[in-house]
């Protein structure tokens, strides 16, 4: 038998830089889902977190749960699932932020991301 199936989810509203992460991520061995919300990652999540090794998501997101929520709702439910959380503009909310997750500050750079996602693997 092949490989258990490895998937990043990203978790981003804009278009843009889902995109962007999405494609950084793909060229490392990981496949990767991409949602705009913390709903969507958690329904995702409730299907598939057995073949989910990596979850990449913005702090602000739309509707209720933001990517601090979902880092400690992954933490809880979760915990062999790395998070790595980005914002430009945290506030105060990297306070709340499970010590399990890693934060990645706006703007990153290709690089920044690939470190990230590494060393949230190496930590598997």
């Amino acid at each position: 038998m092949g490989r258990a199936l490895r998937i990043a989810v990203v978790v981003e509203d804009d278009r843009a830089v889902r995109d962007l992460a999405a494609a950084i991520l793909e060229e490392t061995d990981l496949q990767v889902v991409e949602v705009e919300s913390g709903e969507e990652a958690l329904y995702h999540l409730k299907q598939h977190a057995e073949e989910v090794e990596l979850v990449f998501t913005d702090v602000r997101l739309p509707c209720l749960f933001d990517g601090v929520d979902l880092a400690r709702a992954i933490s809880t439910r979760w915990p062999w699932i790395k998070v790595v959380v980005t914002s430009g503009a945290p506030g105060d909310r990297l306070n709340h932020l499970p010590t399990s997750a890693t934060y990645l500050p706006k703007p990153w750079s290709a690089l920044d991301v690939l470190i990230a996602a590494e060393r949230a693997g190496q930590a598997l």
